[in-house]
Parts: C-alpha cells; sequence; structure tokens
C-alpha cells in the first residue's frame, strides 16, 4: 500500500487542523506527517530544489526516497489529500479540482498569508497525541 507524506507548517493553527482531520479519516494511515521546522522535511525540500525556509505552503510527498519521489504543493496538495481519503472528501476534491490551478492557488496564497492571524500560531509545533505519535517522522 502507498504512503505519503503530509508536509506542514507545525506552528500554523490551520496547518494543525488539517493534520488532525487527515488522521481522524484517514483510517488505512496512508499519511505520515512531518513539520517544516523539521529535519525530515528539510531533507526532501532540498532534494526537490524547494527551499526548506519558505514555510507558506503544504506539501505532499509521493514516492518517498525512490527515483520517483515527486512533490505536490498547495491546492494540488489539498486536493491530493482529500481525494485518499474515505466518504464524500474525493467528491470535494475532484469538484475543487475543475477550478484552474492559477486560480485555486491565488485563493490559496491569500489565506496562506493570513493564516497566523486568522487560524492562529502556536510558539512551538505541538506534540502530537501519543496514539498517532508513530505516523510523525520527526518525533
Amino acid at each position: 500500500m502507498a504512503t505519503y507524506i503530509l508536509l506542514y507548517d507545525g506552528v500554523c493553527g490551520l496547518c494543525n487542523r488539517l493534520v488532525h482531520f487527515v488522521l481522524r479519516r484517514d483510517r488505512a494511515q496512508i499519511f505520515r506527517f512531518a513539520s517544516l521546522q523539521g529535519r525530515v522535511s528539510a531533507e526532501i525540500l532540498k532534494r526537490q530544489g524547494e527551499n526548506p525556509g519558505v514555510l507558506d505552503t503544504v506539501y505532499v510527498v509521493i514516492n518517498h526516497e525512490r527515483s520517483d519521489e515527486s512533490l505536490l504543493t498547495r491546492s494540488d496538495a489539498v486536493i491530493f489529500t482529500l481525494k485518499q481519503l474515505p466518504g464524500i472528501w474525493p467528491l470535494w476534491a475532484t469538484t475543487g479540482s475543475l477550478i484552474p490551478r492559477q486560480l485555486r492557488d491565488a485563493l490559496y496564497r491569500m489565506i496562506s498569508r493570513n493564516r497566523y492571524r486568522i487560524f492562529g500560531r502556536y510558539d512551538t509545533c505541538p506534540t502530537p497525541p501519543a496514539e498517532v505519535r508513530d505516523r510523525f517522522l520527526d518525533q
């Protein structure tokens, strides 16, 4: 079974809500998580030619540490994530994917610029609950 890594801003309230959203719905446990502030994310982003210091997006890593490793960003990462979850979420993802990427990413960037103000910010990355800690790669 395929597994994916969701890279997220560990101090962002919105990003942490996304992680908890996925954890509650990912019954097959195909997602692992790493905060953008951690070593695992930095290694992946450098390997993919991305700046590890940029915290304004969420990424999904596909085929981690394989020759065909790839990285999805912004709205593509969110849509991909939703497509992997059971229930109505793939339908929402398909609907969202009908919107041109330029428009989706413009909306994504607008939310990203204001995410700390709207959703809050932690002083440090919150520690995941014990029952799911093994799914977090920087623990």
